[in-house]
């Protein structure tokens, strides 16, 4: 264990103290967000990014250990395990290594090679081995068998009992570790991934065409990028693309003894010479590899014209192209993947926290327009504290076209309900709706009274992802819920609050269908919802959340809480009423005191019995701001929100033994902004009028837009045309941008420019230094567009020109309803 805790220590940068500490907790019960924020003490300030690192590398190497133990008792069964060996398997750093190692006395089927040897011809290969001066025709005469082996095996002549010390060799070296991993570092940092399309591929196909980029492609394999390998991979699994790695050019015929070790080739066949595909190294040329000749250079041959070296040359091309080419283009695939995988779900990760993390509108009343044509936009009004008001249908789209009735039943939901913030939906037909909206809002600006009879304020309409609110709407939450709410509707309500609370409302939803990932269903699922729910937790935890009003999917985000007690805090509360102290947690059916600990600091109280409870601050250090209280003489409604008073306190006056300065800081900061919320504030993006469609964009055009997507090589932006535009992260400023992020976060409000529109295939590009010039010159505009093909996406009108007037007059005579 000594051992796993220094190399965790190196590896996140921390001290093996720290790392014990953090360690101790994790296995005592405790979760990452109370370690993070209440125990900054024990393991000296770390953070929850490196606390995340070191649950995770915990858990690997706790694994490598085991697997390290399984693996020496097999080999000690076998009577084979040598103190060199047990030294090289305690050292080995990988699970990778450990296997390398491990393969020789891993139990297998019965190889070739393995038959060889039981026909006693071993000692023939190792005589070649040894003197390759010894001619292989004479030498094998003594091993050749008068008839088959009972089970087939065929050694009866000289070729074949050959063939014998080829398996032999060639598995031998197939089970060298060192070499094995020697090559795997030289194929990794040299060979080349490349894909063509497969042959008879129909390039016009809209599937076959979006791997386009990938027709004719190589990379350097260390230097893939995630997207591109996982782009490979997919048209590879598709069957589109052909995949394989690529090595130097083959080495060129040398004399004998000479330049490559492997002398020229003779006229003579061998019969024993590979007759498998060709490995990717080796393409289509009988010319030696340079894998090959890396393999004779461990091996410390070399041809120099003797008898055997003409069999060993082919017994060493065996063994790369047969034995080791395709396991280690599998190997390094593998290794590829995984590491693709791991930076696409930090994409993903990092997209989630910033849209989580999204500013909230706040409690206001809310109406959500969940867009759609010909079933209609369903529209749900929901309270400032997220309450489902009333729900509709409107037509104002295709077949039906309803467009003042539908200003009008928007109108009168409006007026009734006192409507603060529309919610649009970015779904089909989001920007019509959008129009629709707008239109609406022009009306009412010109309504004297709302349903209280005061002045109507101003109303601002905002375009929200919709990404999952219809696997909410299907979800048995949901229908728990919403009960009595058709399943259409649903998501018009979801709309409506994620605008109130993004946090609050997707938290209901699994994280992979919100959407903002990059190769999701590519990569390792498993570990995929790991990080996501670590993601979701840390999100929930820094916020914190309201007690009393939180829903049973929020509170089970909560550290230390699951679903049962978040289901049984709800129960306890429509029993009990709303909560007044955090004590009263306690109070709660299977909420012990280890539970209240973990969970109690990130749980809000608003108006309770005790101040304290509606900020950051652990019930366990009360004792603490006591100790402030009597010391500064000023009850706690005058320490609160002080700033000046706060910051004239010094953190050690109040330390104890159990909660020392750095805790007794972080109290002091809590109480100068007691519940602060650490999202930003609330802003609008605004789409430009006349702009619905993807064929209505023009290259130069400057618009406003969400940030909607941010992958490795750039960040998509939301511009109200039914699909996102790509700022590539060389469009992303006037310097060199090493990852996205730096610029540019999800839900971030950008104005771009227009470089570049394909409407045949749905790209738009962009870019944020606007003061790029459009990247082609070649044709006009029109020409251009019609050539993209301008109509390959059907467009819905709006409806045409409606009289204001008369959608006015309908709207007055709500006024008195």
């Amino acid at each position: 264990m000594q051992a796993i805790l220094r190399q965790i220590a190196a590896e996140i940068h921390a001290t093996e103290s720290q790392v014990k500490a953090a360690v101790d907790l994790l296995d005592g019960g405790a979760t990452v967000p109370f370690i993070a924020r209440y125990r900054k003490e024990a393991t000296g300030g770390l953070d929850d990014a490196q606390l995340r690192e070191l649950q995770t590398r915990l858990t690997y190497l706790r694994e490598l250990v085991d697997r390290r133990a399984a693996v020496l008792k097999s080999i000690e069964e076998q009577g084979k395990l040598t103190p060199e060996l047990r030294a090289a398997i305690e050292a080995a750093p990988t699970k990778q290594e450990l296997e390398d190692l491990y393969l020789p006395y891993k139990p297998k089927r019965r190889t070739k090679g393995q038959i060889a040897r039981e026909f006693g011809i071993e000692p023939l290969a190792d005589a070649l081995w040894a003197d390759p001066q010894l001619d292989p025709q004479a030498a094998a005469q003594p091993y050749v068998r008068t008839e088959k082996g009972e089970g087939g095996e065929d050694f009866t002549t000289v070729q074949a009992v050959l063939d014998g010390v080829r398996d032999i060799l060639s598995e031998r070296w197939t089970e060298d570790a060192a070499l094995v991993q020697n090559l795997r570092e030289w194929l990794w940092a040299e060979g080349l991934l490349q894909s063509k399309l497969v042959t008879g591929k129909n390039e016009a196909d809209p599937e076959v065409a979006k791997f386009r980029d990938y027709f004719d492609y190589d990379e350097p394999m260390a230097r893939v990028p995630s997207h591109r390998a996982l782009a490979v991979f997919r048209g590879r699994q598709l069957e589109i693309l052909d995949a394989k790695l690529v090595l130097p050019e083959a080495l060129p015929p040398s004399p004998a003894g000479g330049g490559s070790g492997w002398g020229p080739a003779k006229a003579v066949p061998y019969a024993g010479q590979p007759s498998s595909p060709p490995s990717p190294s080796v393409g289509k040329s009988n010319s030696p590899s340079l894998a090959e000749g890396r393999i004779a250079l461990h091996l410390g041959w070399s041809h120099q014209g003797r008898p055997a070296d003409d069999l060993l040359r082919k017994c060493i091309a065996w063994t790369w192209r047969v034995k080791l080419g395709l396991s280690l283009e599998r190997d390094l695939f593998a290794r590829l993947r995984e590491a693709a995988e791991a930076v696409a779900i930090k994409v993903f990760a990092d997209n989630l926290r910033d849209l989580l993390l999204a500013a909230p509108a706040g409690q206001k009343v809310v109406m959500g327009l969940d867009p759609g044509i010909r079933t209609g936009v369903k529209v749900a009004v929901v309270d400032a504290t997220g309450k489902l008001l009333e729900t509709a249908t409107i037509y104002p789209h295709e077949p039906r076209r309803d467009w003042d009735g539908s200003l009008t039943a928007l109108g009168r939901l409006v007026q009734k309900h006192g409507v603060q913030l529309i919610a649009i939906g970015n779904g089909t037909a989001s920007r019509e709706t959008d129009k629709l909206a707008g239109e609406l809002l022009k009306l009412i600006q010109n309504m004297p009274q709302t349903h209280t009879g005061q002045a109507q304020a101003a109303i601002q309409k905002v375009v929200v992802s919709e990404a999952g609110a219809s696997v909410y709407s299907a979800s048995e939450y949901a229908s728990q819920e919403l009960p009595d709410v058709d399943v259409s509707l649903r998501g018009a309500a979801s709309i409506a609050r994620r605008l109130q609370d993004p946090l609050a409302e997707l938290v209901k939803i699994d994280p992979k269908s919100i959407g903002v990932g990059q190769y999701q269903h590519d990569v390792n699922q498993s570990q995929l919802a790991h990080t996501l729910d670590a993601v979701v937790e840390d999100c929930v935890n820094g916020v914190g959340v309201d007690l009393n009003t939180a829903s049973a999917p929020l509170l089970a985000r909560v550290s230390g809480l699951t679903q049962t007690t978040a289901k049984a805090i709800v129960r306890w509360r429509e029993q009990h009423g709303a909560f007044a102290s955090r004590q009263q947690l306690l109070k709660v059916t299977g909420l012990g005191p280890k539970t209240f600990e973990q969970s109690a600091g990130f749980l809000r109280i608003r108006g309770g019995e005790n101040p304290l409870d509606v900020t950051g601050v652990h019930p366990e250090t009360y004792p603490v701001i006591e100790r402030i209280i009597t010391q500064t003489g000023k009850p706690i409604d005058q320490l609160m929100g002080r700033t000046e008073v706060l910051k004239s306190l010094k953190p050690e006056q109040f330390a104890t033994p159990q909660f020392g300065a750095i805790t007794v800081k972080d109290i002091l900061q809590e109480l100068e902004k007691p519940g602060r919320d650490p999202r930003p504030d609330f802003a609008v993006a605004r789409f430009n009028d006349g702009v619905q469609d993807i064929a209505d964009l023009k290259e130069g055009m400057v618009l406003e837009g969400t940030v909607s997507n941010v992958a490795a090589f750039g960040a998509f932006v939301d511009l109200g045309v039914h699909q996102d535009g790509l700022v590539h992260v060389s469009q992303l400023a006037n310097r060199f941008v090493a990852d996205a992020r730096e610029i540019v976060k999800t839900g971030q409000i950008v104005k771009v420019k227009v470089l570049e529109v394909d409407a045949a295939r749905k790209r738009i590009s962009l870019t944020m230094k606007l003061d790029a010039a459009p990247t082609r010159r070649d044709a006009p505009r029109e020409n251009r567009y019609e050539a993209a093909g301008r109509s390959a996406r059907t467009r819905v009108d709006a409806p045409p020109a409606t009289t204001m007037a008369s959608a006015f007059e309908k709207l007055k005579g709500l006024q008195g309803r």
